[in-house]
Formats: structure tokens, sequence, C-alpha cells
């Protein structure tokens, strides 16, 4: 038997080669994602080992709780004290004190040189040799002097200066200029991702980023033989209580974590499509077989006469599905590396900023890829197998395609109409849900309705290619009427042909109805408590300097400058925060709406507004005290005068910068919201930017701007399932292509007896077309359908967090997803059209 399945294998490779090429998409998939995986967190790891290859012990300050007896101590800065305690130890070879922050460099169009979240400032610590060896210096010196910098050479060819030139920068405030002075390497991972690097002398690093005189971090190195376990206990018996030390071993272990954790959460929302390609391959998989085993009836009859037992056909169907899914499988797995790869670039190009690195085959990839492109091709032509084991062998001589039971059908029918009933009456449930503790709920009615869809989906086709066949008849009354009865001929190919494209369609269209309406959610969101023409952030998300608002306020044509601050503090145990403003302009830049009380008698340290929600959760009124522990480990107790309606720009608590202030690290704004004087809100963003001397870490952003920004994150995320996603739909066009031809074949002798009683060539064409037209177009009306239904009903579960969403149907974009189907149809038959009309007819019919 495993000489039959071998040889039915190759005699019919043709027919096999777009089954074949559907399971090696979708294996290509699968082994892209583990390979691409493997392969960032093995780069994440092997810059991150090299950045922590001299650390023995790592000392950071971690901060008294409220409350704690640690709270005298955490004033207590990482001090050149504490330094000099650490390395009185026995064991201690060095201890390496560091400052860090984030810089943002100027390139050649005052744009910030690295990734916003890369952009870091560190400083240089030369040792007995004058060097530092975490920052090797390739071209110059290091820095020695407040007005000089070093740049990691990435940064510096972006930057367009050379050693003795000079590089414009931004940490929080306005534009600083720096003699660059060297060139140096790094292996931090952030740089090496699309970040910056810039290095200070120790005095400026701490001046720009802390205190002086104080340390962000302590790194240890020990010498040769200690044992780095001990030495932390060493270290952390001469810290006070408010301080952290860990062991390298320890740094490394938790910095692999994270990086498990992340490579963890991209790995599996890329295998969710991969699995959704996969299951779309399982109809084109059984479609093929249940086509092949139909044609090959007799000869499965003839094995049966000569001795083949039922098992021994299932086994030959199973052998051929397998040796199928194996070569597939083996040539999607080379075409996976290429998917990694390219993955790495696409994922890049969006911002995800991830290390180079070579590319990591591990078994566990090579196994898991080939054993599920196996697995799957077996599994989907078991129910075909289990049809060729039913061929008796008298019946099947004479036999070449029989109609399903009708028993199947009723079978079938019922199955699909309880399940599709089951999934729509839990969609209905989960609109009563308020909040998104239904969202179990919600996939399990989702996976349901999609199941009993696709169960039901031979009965649905019947009336569809009836209404269909109609519209077709009137665009060409012979072929029209041949297409609409060839499809109707076999409910069960058509529906499955067509269930491969619904399901892409689905998901396509339930993801963009809810993109959509989140979209316009938010336009209606930002307008409603905002009222400043422009926002001023950091692009660094490091904050601004007080000087930036104050520097803003005095400009022509500003009619206020607003700054925001906040800061946490714990209430009742619960964490919250605390928004600092100038109360008495406020109300210039953001639509307040009082409950009770005034916000002008919110000033100095004892008095407090409060939201709505906030107010009735905790049950406090005007004159109430609100008990506030900020994590410095100091409290508070303001008294509430007054309360607001809720307020994006406001927060819950909105206090008096002298409240704040003090719990504060640094004094940073978060953000500056500007209000424009009449008629010069247009040229204001350009003086703004002039204003502050073309500074990197500025971002300017008027209203409309902030809504393409949220739709453009939005939009990113869509378009990237959409490429996801597309994989699905490329499956599924195969399955179309596959069956057609496969279906021309079997059809050999009817189509020359059609051309022999006068059907020409073009009739042949269009008849072939058609009915990929209806079958592609059966398949994108089921799916939009359905997906429409489930964005409604599943977008229930925003709504309490999300008060301004409320479904919206694109209409525009599923027409084009329709026209986009019906392209498929068309395209998707031109190769069995062009077969078919090549036919020739005193072969075909004496075709057997």
């Amino acid at each position: 038997m495993f000489r039959t399945a071998l040889r039915n294998l190759l005699a019919h490779k043709t027919r096999l080669m777009m089954t074949a090429l559907a399971v090696l998409l979708g294996t290509a998939f699968v082994s892209g994602t583990l390979v691409f995986s493997d392969s960032v967190g093995s780069a994440f790891r092997d810059r991150m080992s090299k950045s922590l290859g001299d650390v023995a012990v790592s000392v950071t300050a971690g901060g008294a709780r409220p409350g704690t007896d640690a709270e005298a101590e955490a004033a207590r800065p990482l001090d050149d004290r504490v330094v000099d305690s650490i390395r009185a130890l026995p064991g201690v070879a060095a201890v390496r004190p560091s400052v860090g922050g984030a810089a943002v460099i100027a390139d050649k169009g005052n744009n910030p040189a690295g990734s916003e979240w890369g952009s870091t400032g560190a400083n240089y610590v030369p040792g007995a040799n004058g060097k530092d060896s975490r920052y090797p210096i390739v071209k110059g010196r290091g820095p020695a002097a407040e007005g000089e910098i070093v740049l990691d050479a990435k940064t510096a060819g972006k930057t367009g200066a050379k050693v003795g030139g000079t590089v414009r920068l931004a940490v929080d405030g306005p534009v600083m200029t720096k003699k660059l002075v060297g060139i140096a390497e790094t292996d931090d991972p952030r740089v090496s991702a699309g970040g910056s690097l810039a290095l200070f002398d120790t005095a400026t690093a701490q001046k720009l980023f802390g205190k002086p005189g104080e340390f962000s971090e302590l790194v240890v190195s020990a010498t040769p033989g200690t044992d780095q376990q001990k030495l932390t206990a060493d270290v952390r018996r001469v810290l006070p209580r408010s301080f952290e030390a860990q062991s390298g071993k320890q740094l490394a272990a938790a910095e692999s974590e994270m990086i498990d954790e992340q490579t963890s959460s991209i790995r599996k929302t890329l295998l969710v499509f991969a699995g959704i390609s996969l299951f779309v391959g399982v109809f084109i998989i059984a479609n093929t077989f249940t086509m092949l085993i139909a044609q090959r009836s007799r000869e499965i009859a003839l094995l049966r006469a000569v001795g083949a037992t039922r098992r021994q056909v299932v086994r030959s169907v199973l052998i051929e599905a397998g040796l199928l899914g194996l070569t597939a499988s083996v040539v999607g797995f080379v075409l996976g590396l290429g998917v990694a790869t390219g993955l790495r670039s696409v994922l890049n190009a969006t911002g995800a900023s991830l290390p180079d690195g070579p590319l990591v085959v591990t078994p566990t990839a090579v196994l898991s890829a080939l054993g599920v492109g196996v697995v799957v091709t077996v599994l989907a032509a078991w129910l075909p197998s289990r049809k060729a084991a039913r061929i008796a062998p008298v019946e099947a001589l004479a036999a070449v395609d029989q109609a399903p039971a009708p028993r199947g059908l009723v079978l079938r029918n019922s199955l699909g109409a309880a399940l599709t009933g089951l999934g729509v009456a839990t969609m209905l449930y989960v609109t009563t849900f308020k909040n998104s503790s239904g969202m179990q709920y919600a996939m399990a009615g989702s996976a349901l309705t999609l199941a009993g869809v696709i169960v039901l989906a031979p009965l649905l086709s019947r009336p569809f290619v009836h209404l269909f066949g109609r519209l077709a008849i009137r665009l060409s009354a012979v072929s029209g009427k041949l297409a609409r009865q060839n499809a109707l001929r076999n409910p069960r190919r058509t529906a499955a042909t067509a269930s491969a494209l619904m399901i892409g369609l689905t998901l396509i269209t339930g993801l963009t109805v809810a993109a959509v309406s989140a979209d316009r959610g938010m336009a209606k969101l930002g307008p409603q408590d905002l009222t400043a023409d422009y926002k001023v952030s950091s692009s660094s998300y490091q904050g601004l300097s007080p000087e930036i608002a104050r520097t803003l306020a005095g400009q022509p044509g500003v009619d206020a400058a607003v700054a925001l601050r906040t800061t946490g503090f714990r209430t009742d145990d619960h964490p919250s925060l605390a928004l600092a403003t100038d109360v008495a302009a406020i109300a210039k830049v953001a639509d307040v709406r009082m409950v009770s009380g005034s916000l002008s008698d919110v000033r100095g340290t004892s008095a407090v507004a409060v939201s709505e929600t906030f107010a009735k959760d905790r049950g406090l009124k005007a004159g109430a005290a609100l008990p506030m522990s900020f994590y410095d480990g100091k409290k508070a107790a303001p008294r509430v005068v007054a309360v607001y309606r809720d307020n994006d720009v406001l927060g819950s608590v909105l206090t008096a910068p002298a409240l704040l202030n003090p719990h504060m690290d640094k004094v940073r704004d978060d953000q500056v919201l500007l209000k424009a004087a009449p008629a010069r809100a247009k040229d204001l963003p350009a003086k703004i930017k002039e204003t502050l001397g073309g500074n990197p870490l500025i971002k300017v952003q008027s209203q409309d701007d902030l809504r393409r920004a949220d739709a453009g994150s939005i939009d990113d995320i869509l378009y990237l399932m959409y490429g996801l996603l597309g994989m699905a739909v490329v499956i599924a066009v195969i399955g179309v292509v596959n069956t057609l031809a496969m279906s021309v074949f079997e059809r050999t002798r009817e189509i020359g007896m059609l051309r022999a009683i006068g059907l020409d060539r073009r009739e042949v064409k269009r008849m072939v077309r058609l009915e990929s037209v209806m079958i592609a177009m059966f398949g994108a009306v089921l799916g939009v359908g359905v997906g429409v239904f489930l964005a409604w009903s599943g977008g229930h579960l925003l709504r309490s967090s999300f008060p301004q969403y409320a479904m919206v149907v694109p209409w525009g974009r599923i027409g084009v997803f329709l026209l986009l189907a019906l392209a498929v149809g068309v395209l998707a038959a031109v190769w069995p059209a062009r077969r078919a009309a090549k036919l020739d007819t005193l072969e075909a019919i004496g075709a057997q």
C-alpha cells in the first residue's frame, strides 16, 4: 500500500501541486514565526550578556514604601559614601557608578536621531587605564568636561558630525550644543535596535539626569574566584534598606524572563495567524482528496476486489497525504527562513526596534513546523480516506461521481443549525455585558458561530447560487446556466471552497469594523475635553523642563501656555495619579464642567478637586479629606473643595503644583497645552520650533494631529493584521484555483460533449469564470455578513471603558472587499478556464 500511495502521489503530482502550495505557505508561516521569535530572543540575550558580562552585583535605589520603617531612609541617595562602603568589601574588584536617562540627539533635519524609546544618555567612567570598558572608544577620546560628548557610530553618522565638530541635543529643556570628542561602540540592545547613545562625564550626566553627587545604579565587579551570591549578601548588609541589590545572575535571569515574555507574546500572536492559514488549508486539502478519490473510484474498487481491506485503503490515502505534507513542509520550512528575515524588517519599519542578529534554527522549530504540516495534511485527508474505504468493489466499478447521501446533508444541516444557533445566542448574551468580563464568552460565541456557518454552508449556497445564477444567465444564457448547474452539482465542494475565503473575510471585516468604529470614537473623544490649539510634549517621554512652558507663555500669538505634570500616590491602598497645573488658566485649554465647588479654591497644599467618578467610588464630598501616600514616603491629607465632570485632560485628581512638586525627584512637565491668540493659530507651530531653537525633543501637535496619531496607530495595527491575514486569503485563492482545475479534469468528457454540440471556446471559458465568481462571491458575502455581526455583538464589551465607541459600518471598505472577491473569482479562473477551452473535443469525449 505504501508503493500504491507513492505511485498515486507521483501520478497526480500536477493536481496536487496547488494543495502542496497551500500546505507550503501555512508551514512557512509557522516555521518563520518560530525561527523569528527564537532569533530575536537570541539577539536580545546576546546583547544583554555582553552588557552584563562584568556585572557581579547591581545596586539601585529601590525607594521606601509609604508607612514602612524605611521611610526615614528614603532620602538617602546612592552617592560616594555608598560607593566607598561597597568598594571596601572583600572580593570587590571595582564599583562602577552609573547615571542614565534620555538624551535626544538632533539629526541633520533637527529630528531625533534615534527611536523614541531608545534615546539613551549615560556617564563615561574611565578606569585606571583612562578607558571605560563598557563603551570602547573607536575614534577620539572619552568626555572629560561639561561641554563634551561621545556618540555611537550610527548616531554620529545621522548627525553628520565629525570628531571635533558640534552636536545638538536636548534632555528635558532647551537645546544644548556640545563638542564631539569621540565615537564609541556599545552592546546596549536599545542602541542596536535603532536607538542612540550619548556619553558625558559623570558630573555632567548627574546634572542632566539626576542630582549632583547621586547615581542611579552601582555596578559591582568581582575579583576572580569570588562567590557571586556571597558577595551580593555582603553588599546587602552594608546597604540601607531602601536600596536593592541583585546578583549578576539574578539580573540576567530577570532580563531573560522579560525577553521571553516579549518574544512569547509576539510568537503567540503570529502563531494565531499561522493557525488560521493552516485551518483554511484544511478545506483545500479535504476538497482535493475528496475529488481525487471520486476520480479514482474504479481504481479503489479494483484494489478492494483483489483483496485490499478498508483499513489498507484508508492507510494508503493517509500515507499519500503524509508524503504530500512532508514534502510541502520541508520546502515550506526553507521558505520560512525568508519569512523570518522579512518579519524583522517589517516590524522594524513599524517602530519595533528589534536588534540585528543571525537566524537561530532550533530542532524544536524544525520538528514543530514539519510536524504541523504533516499532521494538518493527514487530519484533513482522514474523512476523504474514510469515504474511500466505504467504496464497494461492485458498486464502484460503474461509478464516476456520486452525490452526497441525503441523510448526510440532513445530519450536517441539523448540526450546523445547532452550532450557529448556539453561537448567535452566545453573542447576543455578550451584548448584555457592560465590561470586558465577557471576553471569554465572545471568543467562544465567535468560534461557534463561524463553525456553524461553515457546516451550514452547503445549505446556504443553494439560494445564493440560484440568485447569482440569474444574473449570470442574463450575462450569458448558456454559460450562465451551465455555471449555476456546476456550482449546484456538489454543494459540499462549493461550500468547502467558499468557506476558505469566508474565514479570511470574516476576520478582515470584523477587524475593519472594530477599528473604524474605534477610530470614530477617538475622533469624538479628542474635542470633547481638549480646547487647546496645540499640545507640546517630549519625543523621549521623559517630560519637559518647566522652562519650556515659561518660554512659550511669553511668545507673541500665545494666549495661554498651561503646563501639566503628574505624580503617583496611593489612597485606600489603591494607586492613583494626581495632576498639577495652573488651576486659574486650565479652563482656557480644557472644557471643564463643575459638579460642585469651584476650581478657584484649589490652591496651595491644602486643597484638591476630584472627578465625579473618583468622588463616587470613594464616597468623597466637599470638605472631606483625601489621604494621599506618595511614593517618596511622605503623606498629605488635603481637603476636597470641588468636584468636576469626568475629564480626560484633568484625570481623577487636580491639584496646585505646590502640593506635588516636593514629591517629584525632578520637577518636569508631562505636556504644555497652548491656546493661540485669535487668528494666530496657523503660524504658531513654526514659531514654537523657532523659539525653541529647532529642539529635537519637542513635538508640537494640533488637535487634528492628535486625532491622526490615534487613527494612525489603529490603522497601523489594522494594516499589519491585513498583512497577516493576507496569507489565509492567498491560500483560499489557491483553493478556488485548485477546485476549478480539478473540476475541469473531472468534467473532461462533459466539456467535450458540450464542445461537440456547439459550445465554443469563449463560452467554455465564460462558464468556468462564472462558476469561479459564484464561489468567490458566496464566500465573500457570507464572510462580510458574519464579520459585521461578530463586530457588532463583540463591540459591546468596549462600551464601559470607551463610552464614545459606537459601531460604524465602513460601507466603502466593505465594497472594496467585495470587489476584490470578484477580482479573485475572475483571476482564479484564468488557468482552469484556459485549460478547459484547450481540451481537444474528440479526446475529451473519449476520456474515462
